[in-house]
């Protein structure tokens, strides 16, 4: 930097300024403050446990959004799948019982008209029990009795029974099913076949059938086989010896509780 120098002229004073050179510098030789310029601060083992939780957190709820997409569908899944309710009831709107000829009193051989009802309560989808009560009528026929053959009308039957129901696992609207029990069978009087009076037997029961189902309502097919104990004070015409039939019938379905 050179001095300054007063110049005089005419008694005129003339000051004439130092100029002053500046140096520039490096940017290597400015120093910098102590956060800049140097590498990123390092994350405390803190930081990363609260990054860490962040993220499992995350990871969880969209595990457990996909757990509930899942369980909703396959609720909804097995709920549109048509089938038996808690409580079911069939009506029975036609039918036919069939009993065969005895072998040893020669018992005569006969059918009637059936209809009836049944509630059947499910613990679950595939075992339920059954309360059934159903009545044989009586219809006009040719009967062989006491070695003539008799145009006649056969008696009235009323048959009661409770049944277990196993029906197979198909989770369709098709269930077949199988189902066997014991119950009770009474044979009101006919005059004109020598039944004088009312008389009852104790009757097993074993068969299957299939049921489909539509939401609320469905159909039924069943056939059972029927056993009738015998009793030694029973008529001539049916009961002195143990007697089999056939019962088969169809009915509408009525899911009285899902």
């Amino acid at each position: 930097m050179a001095d300054a120098g007063i110049v005089r002229k005419d008694e005129i004073v003339v000051v004439r300024p130092a100029l002053t050179t500046l140096a520039l510098k490096r940017d290597d030789d400015i120093a910098l403050l102590p956060d800049c310029g140097g590498p990123p601060p390092r994350a405390t083992v803190a930081q990363k446990s609260i990054e860490q939780e962040a993220v499992m957190k995350r990871w969880i709820a969209v595990a457990l959004a996909i757990a509930g997409v899942m369980a909703a569908t396959q609720v909804s899944a097995q709920e549109s799948v048509p089938g038996p309710g808690a409580v079911v009831v069939t009506i029975i709107p036609g039918g036919a019982t069939f009993f065969t000829e005895g072998k040893d009193t020669n018992g005569p051989s006969f059918g009637n008209y059936g209809l009836g009802g049944a509630v059947e309560v499910n613990f679950n989808r595939y075992v339920g029990v059954e309360g059934e009560v159903s009545g044989a009528l009586g219809i006009t026929q040719d009967l062989q009795f006491t070695g003539a053959t008799s145009n006649v009308k056969s008696p009235n039957l009323f048959n009661y029974s409770g049944n277990l129901v196993v029906s197979a696992p198909t989770h369709s609207s098709v269930v077949p099913y199988v189902t066997g029990g014991i119950g009770g069978l009474t044979m009101f009087e006919r005059p004109s076949l020598g039944i004088n009076d009312t008389t009852t037997f104790l009757t097993g029961n074993v068969g299957g059938g299939v049921k489909w189902f539509n939401g609320r309502w469905g159909l039924r097919g069943d056939y059972r086989f029927i056993t009738v104990q015998s009793k030694d004070d029973a008529p001539s015409f049916f009961g002195q010896e143990t007697r089999y039939g056939h019962r088969v019938y169809g009915g509408v379905l009525i899911n009285a509780s899902r």
